[in-house]
């Protein structure tokens, strides 16, 4: 008997680090003081030393049961950049830059052509959001996962100047709503959208017109990452005073994360289009429009709010960056939560 007999394979895990390296190299910052393999990973402050008061910020999160759709598609190059996603759009929310980012995959076996496209994906996350890949853990852990499944978390850190945080603190009446674009679900509601869809190939294979591709493809698309938007804005010379990543809880729970006491966001559904996979999710699963809002990004991933005289300036700088901003809504004085009328 030997560990392989029990279902952990070695010489797997080394040909899944093997193979992933060359998707690692793509992520590398000079401040990288270590490589691949060892049993942490190094990163110089070195050049941060200009800040008044460098901070550093983190975030971690994962995937989720989105998983799910990637298992029945086998489809597994685009989860990674979910993953990476959840994590640096928080620290852009506080006006942080990520610097690096680590990932833990743990899986019932470990197939490294499998595990290697996993962090292909983290690697495009990272070099979307400029931070670097320095470190990770792959885990195989049968009898605990089923062999073909796996689970995908991780860990990002950032910096800020400790003056340029986003607070909230200044937001007042009158203050514009800024939303940008999602790609669609984004990485959460994936639990009620497994309920209302067959999980089965066949069905996420379908073509659909209103949605000019198939159902998997609508729903697997990966999470949007705006650090390099939100880096646009900030170059422009514009102050975001508060942010908001719209995930878990849509914009009743996340709005109202950016607002001091005594502010109230109003949202106008109206200021944009809906995306046809929310409505589709809706029609198809009798879902009530409140619910859509508690629950999806409906279109929305991120709400900035920023002084009136800067919506100019700052639509023009989110476009800069490739991104597609809205106006949806205005600050107002009142108890603090979220309208969307």
């Amino acid at each position: 008997m030997d560990y392989k007999n029990s279902g952990v394979d070695i010489e797997a895990g080394y040909r899944s680090v093997e193979l992933m390296k060359q998707h690692v190299r793509r992520t590398m910052r000079p401040e990288v003081l270590t490589g691949l393999g060892g049993f942490s990973g190094a990163f110089s402050m070195e050049k941060f030393k200009g800040m008044e008061k460098p901070t550093l910020v983190s975030g971690t999160d994962g995937v989720g049961t989105k998983l799910k759709l990637a298992f029945l598609m086998d489809r597994h190059d685009t989860v990674g950049i979910d993953c990476v996603a959840m994590c640096v759009n928080d620290i852009a929310c506080a006006g942080g830059e990520p610097l690096f980012f680590l990932d833990y995959i743990a899986c019932g076996k470990n197939f490294p052509e499998k595990i290697a496209q996993i962090v292909s994906g983290v690697a495009e996350g990272c070099v979307r959001s400029g931070a670097a890949l320095i470190g990770g853990e792959t885990a195989e852990m049968p009898g605990f996962y089923p062999e073909d499944e796996y689970d995908l978390a991780g860990f990002a850190v950032g910096v800020v100047d400790e003056k340029d945080i986003i607070t909230g603190k200044d937001v007042k009446a009158g203050d514009a709503l800024i939303g940008m674009a999602s790609s669609g679900v984004h990485s959460n509601g994936f639990s009620l959208v497994r309920k209302i869809f067959p999980m089965e190939r066949e069905a996420l294979d379908a073509y659909h017109e209103e949605l000019g591709k198939t159902l998997g493809e609508a729903l697997l698309a990966p999470t949007k990452i705006y650090v390099k938007v939100l880096r646009s804005i900030r170059e422009s010379g514009v102050r975001v005073k508060a942010c908001s990543h719209i995930t878990g809880g849509g914009f009743y729970e996340n709005v109202p994360r950016m607002l001091p006491e005594g502010k109230r966001a109003v949202i106008e559904k109206g200021s944009y289009e809906v995306p046809a996979i929310f409505r589709m999710i809706a029609r198809e699963g009798q879902v009530a429009e409140k619910a859509m809002y508690n629950t999806y990004n409906m279109g929305i991933g991120m709400i900035l709010a920023v002084d009136a005289g800067d919506v100019d300036k700052t639509m023009e700088a989110v476009r800069a960056a490739g991104e597609t901003p809205y106006v949806v809504g205005t600050v107002a004085d009142g108890e603090k939560g979220v309208d969307v009328c």
